[in-house]
């Protein structure tokens, strides 16, 4: 017998112990698996419903009061601390739609990196609340970001707004600029242009201590911007108002 088959003969008991000890802890561990998914509770949240009376929710630190039929995402209908909230309103009433009547979401709009889906429709208003973090305050932009990338010189609009459009190759290619021409910081909005089907969407923000606010509304709403701009007012008071 040589020395390799001494040792291969040394090694065979030890081998085999090791292997018995792992299965039995693989069959240890199945066992106790098992156990832990018959024994793990299964129970979800209650469903908040949609004729609730409004959810306290914070977003930022900040406090809003939100109807639960006006929140876009189910997932996102319950109290407490969010990171960010999605929400949609009939216009000009600002009351959530009736339960079944949402309206289908296939376009986008960008706003600032991120992507939201909104609908081609004349009567729906749609607001995302979410914490400012590293962004700019939407003044600030206006002042210091937005003035690099226009294209020319504004041009007058509807009912004392000017138009300024942004240059091709830039973050808001294809979008305008649109303010009240006397006082840009009483009211603007970045909106993109009508292209074939499809309306020009705007983007109106609006910042509540630590939160941001963005409303997302049709172009052709600007024709009576400062009726808009009032029912934008209304609005975030009415979701605001806990919070001062």
């Amino acid at each position: 017998m040589t020395a390799s088959e001494v040792f291969r003969l040394r090694r065979r008991p030890g081998s085999r112990s090791l292997l018995l000890a792992f299965v039995l802890l693989a069959v240890i561990g199945a066992v106790a698996a098992f156990v832990s998914y018959l024994l793990w509770p299964t129970w979800s949240a209650p469903r908040i419903a949609l004729d609730a009376p409004a959810l306290p929710v914070t977003i930022g630190g900040v406090l809003f009061n939100v109807p639960p039929a006006a929140i876009r995402v189910p997932v996102q209908r319950h109290p407490g601390a969010h990171e960010r909230i999605d929400l949609v309103f009939v216009w000009p009433s600002l009351t959530p739609p009736v339960s079944g009547q949402e309206v289908a979401v296939p376009a986008a709009v960008k706003v600032e990196n991120d992507s939201v889906p909104v609908a081609d429709t004349d009567d729906r208003l749609f607001v995302t609340i979410a914490g400012l973090g590293s962004v700019l305050a939407p003044i600030e932009r206006l002042r210091s970001i937005y003035p690099r990338y226009f294209e020319a010189r504004a041009t007058a609009g509807p009912d004392d707004l000017a138009v300024l459009p942004f240059r091709a190759g830039t973050p808001y290619e294809g979008e305008d600029l649109i303010y009240f021409a006397e006082k840009p910081e009483q009211f603007f909005a970045r909106c993109t242009r009508p292209l074939r089907t499809m309306s020009g969407t705007c983007v109106h923000e609006r910042l509540l201590g630590t939160a941001g606010m963005t409303l997302r509304f049709p172009r052709q709403w600007l024709s009576d911007w400062r009726s808009v701009a009032a029912g934008f007012d209304r609005l975030i008071g009415e979701l605001h108002a806990a919070g001062g």
